[in-house]
């Protein structure tokens, strides 16, 4: 039974696959606020931060969603200073499978040391996000980047909100494995795809 709920899971969570970049408009606020929510690799990857963060650091739940989006903002900057980051689009897509099996496999009261090494995963990937992002969007980039900033708050604060609600119950460490597990999956569908 245990199986069959993953594999459900992993499949819903796996469609549709897209490509990441120019999908849609990248100019202006609204854009912006749409593009994480309709772009499958960002909604899994934020969804998957909240759910950690929520999960594990039940007293500072805000820390996962603070460290992704400074980075983020950061990935901007650098693709606006002309810096590119080669392979950006691969290392978002591993971005998802790297947060889909933080989720499942971190712990509530792990080591500092373990929690630091998560953050700084966060960040790194986070700084790919801002970077691929910043480089698409054209015409407003500052309100297209608003817009993101948003959405992704947004989404940090769905998977938080899901994880602190069932965080006491008794099957809370089989749901954190399985959406932490799905959404690994779905990330790894996404690599296929790409």
């Amino acid at each position: 039974m245990k199986k069959l709920m993953l594999a459900a899971l992993a499949a819903l969570m796996g469609s549709p696959v897209l490509a990441h970049t120019g999908v849609g408009e990248t100019s202006g606020f609204m854009a912006g606020l749409s593009h994480p929510i309709f772009g499958p690799d960002h909604l899994l990857a934020m969804l998957a931060v909240g759910l950690w963060s929520g999960f594990v650091l039940p007293h500072r739940f805000w820390l996962g969603a603070a460290t992704f989006m400074g980075a983020m903002a950061v990935g901007a900057l650098i693709s606006w200073a002309g810096i590119p980051i080669p392979m950006v689009e691969s290392w978002i897509v591993l971005s998802v499978v790297a947060f889909g099996l933080l989720t499942a496999f971190s712990r509530r009261g792990q080591s500092d040391q373990i929690t630091f090494a998560s953050l700084a995963a966060i960040a790194l990937f986070a700084i790919c996000h801002g970077h691929a992002h910043a480089t698409e969007a054209h015409g407003n980039a500052a309100a297209y980047m608003i817009g993101f900033l948003i959405s992704t708050a947004a989404l940090h604060i769905v998977g938080i909100f899901i994880a602190r609600t069932i965080s006491n119950a008794t099957a809370a460490r089989m749901v954190q494995a399985a959406t932490g597990t799905g959404i690994a999956v779905a990330g790894l569908a996404l690599m296929a795809a790409g």
